[in-house]
This record gives C-alpha cells, structure tokens and sequence, in this order.
C-alpha cells in the first residue's frame, strides 16, 4: 500500500522521463560498484563493514518479498530498483535537479521539518521534538526499535556497536527513519530538518564515485558514533551532496539535569550540502538561549550564502531569512511556553498561536502566520507545524510552497533525558487539528489521490511509545 501511494511506477514501463531515469541507474549503479570496490579494498574497516551490513539488510527486505530464502554471496545490484527507491527517497530529491529531471514533485520553498531542542528552567530538563512535513499520502507510518548485535568492525575480536539499539520514526519498507529521528542506545538522539541547496552551481559536486548516499551514511553514524564529535565525523565521509540537511546530534550522557552548562557535547550541528560540510558545538548558545530551533534554513553563514538562499532573501524577503523566517520568529516568541511534555507536543502540534498555550492550531489568527504577498493573507504553511491543504484553492500566493497542497505536518515526536535513556518518547500521527478541522480525505480537495491503507479521518491524541 506504501509503495503504491508514493512510488509506484516511478522510472516504471510508464515514466515518460526515460532519459532521467537512465542517467538515474546509471549514477546509482556506479555508485554500488565504487561502494563494492572499497568494501574490498578496505575489509578491515569499521565504516565499510557497516555500509555492506545496511546493504545485507536492504538485500534481505527484497529476497523475504521474492520469497528467497538464500544468503546472498554475489555483488550487490540495484536490480529490481524496488526496496532502493523507499530508502532514496530524501537523496532523490537532489538526484533529480542533479540529474536533470525536467518535473520535479519539489515545490519551491516547501518546509519538509520542524525541530525544537529546549532546556528547561533550571536546566531541569533537556526535550527534543521533531515534526515532519510531507504529503498526506506518506501517512502510512511505523515506529521501529532495533537491536542489532553487530560489532563495530568485521574481525571477531571487535566490539558492539554502540548504536546497536535504535528506536525511530518510520515508513513500511525502509530500513532508516528517513524524517529522521533517532533514539539510540548510545545516549545520543538524531534529528534533522532539510535545508536543500538552491546553488545550481554546486551540483557538480553530486558524483557516483566518492560518495556514499545520505541515508547509509546516517545509519553507519548513528551505528558507530558515541558523541556528537565523532557522528559528525563519520557522516561528513564521502558527502554525496544529496538530502542535505541541518543535523543536531544531542548526547543526553553530557547533560547534567540542574547542573550549569557543560560547554560543549550536549549539542552538535552539522550542516550539508553539495561539497561543504559545516560542524560546530552549540551547547553554549542553548544554554544561553535555552532552546535551539531548526525549520530547513542553514544556520551557518557560510551554508546560507553558499546554498544560494541570499538571491531568494532579495526577491521574497524575510521569508527564507534564518532569523526572520514565520517559523524562526514563532519559535523564539513560543518557546518559553514549554515547561513539561505535554507543553512541548502543543508547541509542536502548533500552527502559530497568540502565545497562550492554550491558544494553538490557529494560524488564522496569528499575525506571524501572515504572507503579505497573499490573499489571502492567512497560510497555512508559515507555521510549525504546516496545513498547507487549508489554503485556498483560489487565492493568489508568490511561490509554489504558499499555495493549496496534500502537504503539512504528519506527526510529532517528543523526548526527554529519562525518556530517551529507555529508549521512549511521546508521538502522535497525523496533520495537526484542534482550533482547526481534522484532515479526513474524503471531504478534503484531494480525496481522488492514492491513500491505501489510511484512515479517512485524521483526528489522533498523542500516545507514549514504550517496548517489552
């Protein structure tokens, strides 16, 4: 059903963009073959013996669905395409620019996350939340927990990994959390929004040799790393410069509950994109501001001006600004609402708000959920968590991430120090309804799209995810 509401015949016998797809295997199944020269030509290594365990698993997910029963001994093979496509699905948003598809499914400016990591007063506590931004017909969702007993490297005598537990936000199929949020058992939690790139001349830096997809390159990470120092080493290896986003790596082992700022590892932020990967701790400037925000604007100057977002600055305004984007400005105005759990999920459940915590899901009324180029002036996208489907079909907006979509915010995650450390959090599936009208497809505008397996009605409560 998954597969049918997202990818079905995507570069099947009915893509009309043949030369795309052809120019697409062809990048990836050179990419699998430098992969496999270096899996040999470095058999003693902890990162190649990790990239070829994800590979072993993905293989594994295709023959259990042909129904073989037979451990693979030959190369690995992008044939059938199939199980790949779920696992690409961030990468190929930049493939396809990279690659010359003539359409893409990117609407200009479109938000894909919402993130909030707050220290609480008195440094009681240390929350990390994550919303994902997406179409309604990825709604299909599973929450995942593995417990691996791989060791870090191939020879007998290495040890466990230390991400060998793992709980994350999932899709049916895909072997990575891909929104992506992360508990791991090595005390750290992984998160990320996406910050694309808008620099045409930085995609020739996306090549098949050098570079390891973004999604083997977060499971390798999350699997070896045990502080944010070294998650960021890993992952910046072999940048492919495909899904490229604003990572924030939290060490809850760092935080010290009441304690006064450690100065450094309770928070890494790592930024991508096509040939640049940027790293600094920001565990000071939490403790100072005692919240960080991420909502798919590069923090880092050097990112910002580099991924071409000035240009966009110049002709739309504050609206692509890190520090007067609707989200940036919702954020530092609400954030000193969250006090406990339950205050967080309302933030992050919150589509603006005058500032009551009371008062959520009310992006009609909030004056930072206004577009001054719109009418109407109200959107549903300028919030932290989007419903893109409530603007009007009618209305008149600057660019295509303004306008009426099957797209907002599907979910929210939560967790805290005690939370994390047993591998817990609070989640609640679905666009964001209270002030405003559940989604149910069968009286919204895109009742005719494919939503296999999905309820009609989206109106759940947050529920705690815990494990026997």
């Amino acid at each position: 059903m998954y597969w049918m509401n997202t990818v079905v015949n995507y570069c099947g016998p009915f893509e009309y963009e043949v030369g795309y797809c052809e120019r697409l295997k062809n990048f990836l199944e050179a990419n699998l073959e430098w992969m496999q020269k270096e899996m040999e030509l470095n058999n003693g290594s902890a990162y190649w013996h990790q990239v070829r365990l994800t590979l072993l698993q993905l293989k594994g997910l295709e023959d259990s669905y042909e129904g073989s029963v037979t451990f693979p001994t030959g190369k690995f093979t992008i044939k059938p395409l199939g199980f790949l496509l779920l696992q690409i699905s961030g990468d190929l948003e930049d493939l396809e620019v990279a690659l010359n598809k003539t359409k893409t499914n990117h609407a200009m400016g479109s938000g894909s996350c919402s993130a909030l990591i707050k220290l609480l007063p008195g440094q009681s506590d240390l929350l990390v939340a994550h919303n994902t931004w997406h179409s309604y017909q990825y709604m299909l969702r599973i929450m995942k927990k593995y417990w691996f007993q791989f060791r870090e490297g191939p020879q007998a005598e290495s040890t466990r990994a230390p991400g060998n537990k793992v709980i994350f936000s999932s899709y049916p199929g895909t072997i990575f959390s891909c929104d992506d949020f992360y508990i791991l058992g090595s005390g750290l939690v992984t998160l990320e929004t996406t910050i694309g790139n808008r620099n045409p001349a930085l995609w020739k830096y996306v090549q098949p040799k050098g570079c390891v997809l973004e999604w083997m390159r977060n499971v390798v990470a999350n699997r070896l790393a045990l502080d944010g120092d070294s998650w960021a080493d890993i992952f910046k290896r072999f940048n492919s410069g495909t899904y490229n986003n604003q990572w924030m790596i939290v060490d809850y082992k760092a935080f010290v509950p009441g304690g006064p700022s450690p100065g450094r590892r309770v928070l890494t932020v790592l930024e991508q994109i096509p040939g640049m990967v940027v790293v600094a701790d920001r565990t000071s400037e939490l403790y100072q501001k005692t919240y960080w925000a991420s909502y798919n604007i590069p923090s880092f100057e050097s990112v910002f001006n580099a991924s071409g977002l000035p240009a966009l600055v110049a002709r739309y305004g504050d609206w692509f600004s890190y520090d007067g984007s609707p989200r940036a400005q919702i954020f530092r105005r609400n954030h000193s609402l969250v006090h406990d759990l339950d205050s967080m999920m309302r933030l992050m459940r919150c589509e603006g708000g005058t500032g009551s915590p009371e008062s959520y899901n009310d992006f009609l009324h909030d004056p930072l959920s206004l577009c001054k180029a719109c009418t109407p002036k109200p959107n549903g996208e300028n919030a932290i968590s989007a419903r893109s489907d409530l603007n009007p079909a009618n209305g008149s907006y600057p660019f295509q991430a303004l306008h009426q979509r099957s797209h907002g915010g599907i979910d929210v995650k939560v967790t805290s120090a005690a939370l994390a450390k047993a591998l817990r959090l609070l989640a609640v599936s679905g666009p964001t309804w209270d002030q405003l009208p559940p989604f149910q497809w069968s009286t919204s505008p895109f009742r005719g799209m494919l939503h296999m397996g999905q309820p009609d009605l989206w109106k759940f409560s947050p529920i705690e995810v815990s494990w026997d």
